[in-house]
């Protein structure tokens, strides 16, 4: 048995809190009826064949050992760039070696921002390197830099009791407590248009991170319209607390601050892999991750681990000889980081489509050990993917969690209607690397890419071989 063949996978298990849903398994009986639901508990062998076959079998490590050979060769894989194309390519020809040749790309047009020389130096009270890296589409600085004195703001309510005189000409801090990534990310996705709307110079932000050791975490920000666009980066947790305390003495902080980058577009493609379905080919269960990554760090977390369990649920299947009803489509986004850029192409490219896509899942948020999915959908939908992740309790993850806007890629998507599930996993860590030069393959662990692989991969082939569709 399964259960048994898993003893040497502990997984940690970890409070996580969120709506989990249903709690009422009646409501669930009646919305789907007995008969559906004791079909889909019937999916257990063939849960077993792919857990066995990932976890023991000839797939063992095979996801770890790829995804390090991948990032080894590539490393960071920023938008725009050569190395991106190179590894899209890549990716293509490790398909093919699979005997598997339905492979489609999409060109469109993306952002390039290259990171040039980026500086931050205090002057006062005291000289001292400032660890930075530029946010994303930011602007450049003078040759000689930006020097001013330093204003700090722990959020934008506090901003705002500033007036714009005692703002203009200096540098505004962020320095928000971390709750939450999306509560959080707020302050670097519109820190500088807000700080520049009251005239400020160039805003910096404290990363968007719960731990640090001294490791700046990079990200996309956006400038509003009808602002002057000023240099924008971020620096570490350590750095602004040590100007915090110098501002809460009524110390004066001033800093230069020399940032550089050149900003272009290029050419660059959705990957679409299709594993047709027997029955009912024109329908379609996505899995997804991003290709693309910054240019810190390996992208090995941020996100390789989502593009390769992703890529593994073909192969599996097509080596296992097992046919769903439906489509799988294996896509790898490309130019998420600057704006989810390839899946805002795939939604208008695909539109007339939509109503083809019977689910949507991505994983973006790291591949540790699986713990069930974030759902989006109706009632009776989440009443189906609970039954589903019900024949994974054996490996601790049949959690289902709700989020009206799971992942990043796929929300454009799931926003018009789509129903669709995120990987939801044990990823406490996951911040403390994100966007930073630690998304090395340190962080990866060649089990829980295991777990995770086998779990993707048993889920989208339960989901697309089942009678019903989900429904909207």
């Amino acid at each position: 048995m399964i259960v048994s063949l898993l003893a040497a996978f502990s997984v940690i298990t970890v409070i996580v809190s969120a709506k989990v849903v249903p709690k009422d398994s009646e409501e669930c009986r009646i919305l789907l009826g007995d008969a559906f639901i004791e079909e889909i508990a019937g999916y257990s062998e063939v849960r077993d064949n792919i857990l066995n076959y990932v976890l023991v079998g000839d797939f063992k490590t095979k996801t770890y050992d790829e995804l390090a050979k991948f990032v080894d060769k590539f490393g960071a894989r920023p938008s725009g760039t050569d190395t991106l194309e190179q590894s899209i390519d890549y990716m293509i020809q490790l398909t093919r070696d699979e005997g598997i040749d339905d492979i489609t790309t999409e060109e469109l047009e993306v952002p390039q921002w290259t990171r040039g020389q980026e500086e931050v130096t205090m002057l006062e009270p005291r000289v001292k390197n400032i660890a930075v890296l530029g946010l994303g589409r930011s602007v450049s600085t003078p040759p000689e830099g930006v020097t001013a004195e330093v204003v700090v703001v722990n959020s934008f309510a506090q901003l705002d009791t500033f007036s714009d005189n005692d703002i203009e000409g200096k540098i505004v801090l962020y320095d928000p407590v971390f709750t939450s990534y999306g509560e959080t990310v707020t302050y670097r996705t519109q820190g500088a248009t807000k700080a520049a709307a009251k005239g400020a110079v160039a805003s910096l932000v404290r990363s968007i991170a719960p731990f640090s050791i001294n490791s700046p975490h990079t990200g996309s920000q956006n400038y509003g319209e009808n602002v002057t666009k000023i240099p924008t980066a971020a620096i570490t947790l350590e750095d602004a607390d040590l100007i915090r305390r110098f501002y809460n003495r009524g110390e004066k902080v001033v800093l230069n601050i020399k940032m550089f980058s050149t900003y272009d577009t290029k050419i660059s493609r959705n990957t679409l892999i299709d594993y047709k379905g027997t029955e009912n080919p024109e329908k379609l269960v996505i899995v997804s991750g991003h290709i693309d990554s910054w240019d810190v760090g390996q992208g090995a977390m941020d996100d390789g681990g989502g593009l390769f369990i992703s890529w593994a649920v073909p192969v599996i299947l097509k080596r296992l000889n097992l046919k769903p009803k439906r489509t799988i489509r294996s896509i790898f986004w490309t130019a998420e980081e600057l704006g989810l850029v390839g899946a805002y192409a795939y939604e208008e490219k695909h539109r007339d489509e939509n109503h083809n896509i019977n689910f949507i899942m991505e994983s973006d948020e790291g591949t540790f050990a699986p713990l069930g999915l974030a759902v989006a959908g109706n009632k009776e939908a989440r009443c189906i993917v609970a039954e589903v992740l019900k024949l994974f309790k054996s490996i601790n993850a049949s959690t289902l969690v709700e989020d009206d806007s799971p992942g990043s890629d796929i929300a454009v998507i799931i926003k018009t209607g789509v129903p669709g599930a995120s990987l939801h996993n044990d990823n406490g860590k996951y911040f403390w690397f994100h966007h930073t030069e630690g998304d090395m393959m340190n962080v990866e662990d060649e089990h829980e890419l295991d777990l995770g692989t086998a779990f993707w991969t048993a889920v989208a082939y339960i989901i697309a071989d089942i009678s019903a569709d989900i429904p909207r």
